[in-house]
């Protein structure tokens, strides 16, 4: 048994609550595979896991729920999720208590990286990949149609902005102007957010919106989108599951039986995406594995659009 560096929160809040303490890592039995952390993917999750309010006796918290790395080990008649398999393969995988330098992981969640891609990069990949094909999936998008995207610039906006792309389908996506070039980059047509929205997009978009996805969860959001979609299951929230309960729109996620088992499946046509070159995680920046607790102060401020990680040598 081999040991990691690990980050877990010894209480519920913000940076200060984390520790980094030294772990056992378990060598892999059948069906498991283990993992050189080369980065840890971080998302807004990370930070809502340990968020106040909760069951103390859950504590400590290991955070993170992506990797990138190298495969150390795998388990007896053991294969990755994505075939094959031997130790010095660069894989990517979803994972629990992902801040880490090493981990055991069941090789359903492990993938061969795609080669395109940095460990960062690819560490950002599947959360925000399968997020955004679920919400295209749950809109029903065909090819020809208008979108209208709310958060463009944001990190499963911009992987939405893609996906589309490869179906065909235009976006029309809000940001605020220091978003707007990352939304051009993707094929979108940038619109501000903030008052007057709803004519703005009318004038962007005179052939009419057939869907609309929200990953912001704001008021204006859900208005808007209900001002110009006519079919409500064609209108798609991350970020607002109670109103999309109490309007009669989809909310796609943790509390939609259908996400969890859409998304497994949707990772391969993700890796494959990118493997072709048509899905790429542009970074904002990235940390030493050491400096986890800045990291996560950045991820829960405002910064320039993009992905973080950490990274380690493992």
């Amino acid at each position: 048994m081999t040991q990691a560096r690990q980050w877990v929160a010894v209480d519920f809040g913000g940076p200060e609550v984390l520790r980094c303490v030294d772990v056992d890592v378990p060598e892999p039995r059948s069906g498991q595979v283990t993992i050189a952390v080369r980065a840890c993917g971080m998302n807004p999750a990370d930070a809502k896991h340990i968020a106040p309010g909760q069951d103390r006796a859950l504590l400590p918290l290991a955070l993170g729920y992506e990797v990138a790395g190298i495969v150390t080990a795998l388990g007896p008649d053991t294969e990755l999720a994505s075939g094959g398999g031997a130790a010095g393969d660069e894989v990517v995988a979803q994972v629990s208590g992902g801040y880490t330098t090493a981990i055991t992981a069941p090789a359903a969640s492990v993938y061969a990286k795609p080669p395109a891609l940095t460990f960062p990069e690819a560490a950002n990949l599947l959360l925000v990949g399968t997020t955004a094909a679920d919400m295209l999936h749950a809109c029903g998008l065909r090819p020809g149609e208008t979108v209208l995207l709310h958060g463009a610039a944001g990190s499963v906006g911009v992987s939405v902005l893609q996906q589309a792309r490869t179906l065909g389908a235009r976006v029309v996506g809000t940001a605020g102007p220091a978003g707007f070039d990352l939304v051009r980059r993707f094929g979108g047509t940038p619109l501000e957010y903030g008052p007057g929205l709803l004519e703005r997009v009318r004038e962007a978009a005179p052939e009419g919106v057939a869907a609309a996805l929200d990953t912001v969860g704001s008021a204006e959001a859900g208005d808007v989108s209900l001002a110009l979609v006519r079919d409500r299951r064609r209108v798609v929230t991350i970020a607002a599951a109670p109103r999309a309960k109490a309007d009669g729109y989809v909310f796609v996620g943790a509390s939609n039986p259908e996400s969890g088992p859409f998304r497994t499946r949707a990772r391969s046509r993700i890796l494959g995406l990118a493997r072709d070159g048509n899905l790429v995680v542009p970074m904002a920046q990235t940390f030493p594995f050491e400096q986890a607790p800045a990291a996560l102060r950045t991820l829960t401020s405002k910064h320039p659009p993009g992905k973080l990680a950490l990274v380690s040598d493992g």
